[in-house]
């Protein structure tokens, strides 16, 4: 396979010696966090800094992914590499990479998995901490930015899988506020028309025990492109609130 190596990142990386998969592995980083350990090796996420631009550099070894298609296993970074390439294909927005390549050295698979850091955005888990002190009119372009995001994703034909505060990133511009998302390992193609895509909202409300039933009208509006005191809103609703309710039972 390839690398790949996004063209606007090569210029930046080549004046640090670092556009190229063996000069990303020996580059000593400080960890994040703790790697992650199992499928019979590690993953580990290291904070890169050039020039002022945050990146988030991962790296694994032998921790491996087996599927039907390929039964002797591939790094689970391959997997959420092609769907970051999918959600850019598919104009939905998402975090970008930066680089991809994969090693098969001294008896281990090895891969890479560089990203852009999204520093000048914040994640909706931490925004939903601060809910009651925003002004009502942040609260609005919040809520209208994670509807509009989850039609853009349903609409392209896809499930995110994991649609968690912690994964929709925020920022607010001129024009209104904006959302992406990270974390698009569980990706898969929408198939079950309502049902996919009440499952994949319905984790979200129930994370977001700070919003009230008029804010939660307020992204299904978004979402529907209906008012948010409309019927089809309504039906919404008493669907997710059914499902969230069935959902806690357990």
């Amino acid at each position: 396979m390839t690398d790949y190596l996004a063209s606007a990142d090569l210029a930046l990386l080549k004046r640090h010696g670092l556009n190229d998969f063996e000069a990303l592995w020996a580059l000593q980083l400080d960890a994040v966090d703790e790697p992650n350990t199992g499928r019979g090796g590690w993953s580990s996420v290291f904070r890169l800094e050039l020039e002022g631009k945050g990146y988030y550099l991962k790296r694994q070894s032998d921790y491996l992914t087996r599927t039907l298609h390929r039964p002797f296993g591939e790094p689970t970074f391959a997997r959420e590499f092609r769907n970051i390439s999918r959600y850019q294909k598919l104009q939905i927005p998402a975090l970008q990479a930066v680089f991809y390549g994969e090693r098969k050295q001294n008896g281990q698979h090895r891969a890479i998995l560089m990203t852009r850091a999204l520093d000048e955005w914040s994640d909706l888990e931490g925004l939903l901490a601060q809910w009651p002190q925003l002004a009502d009119d942040a609260r609005v372009g919040i809520l209208k930015a994670c509807g509009q995001l989850a039609r853009t994703l349903h609409g392209a034909g896809q499930v995110h899988g994991c649609f968690y505060p912690k994964h929709i990133f925020l920022r607010q511009r001129r024009e209104g506020w904006e959302a992406q998302l990270i974390d698009l390992e569980k990706t898969r193609p929408l198939l079950f028309g309502m049902r996919d895509r009440l499952r994949d909202l319905e984790p979200l409300l129930r994370r977001t025990g700070a919003w009230s039933e008029a804010d939660v009208r307020q992204l299904l509006a978004a979402y529907l492109q209906q008012p948010a005191d409309s019927a089809l809103v309504g039906t919404w609703l008493q669907r997710l609130t059914q499902r969230r309710r069935e959902k806690e039972a357990r």
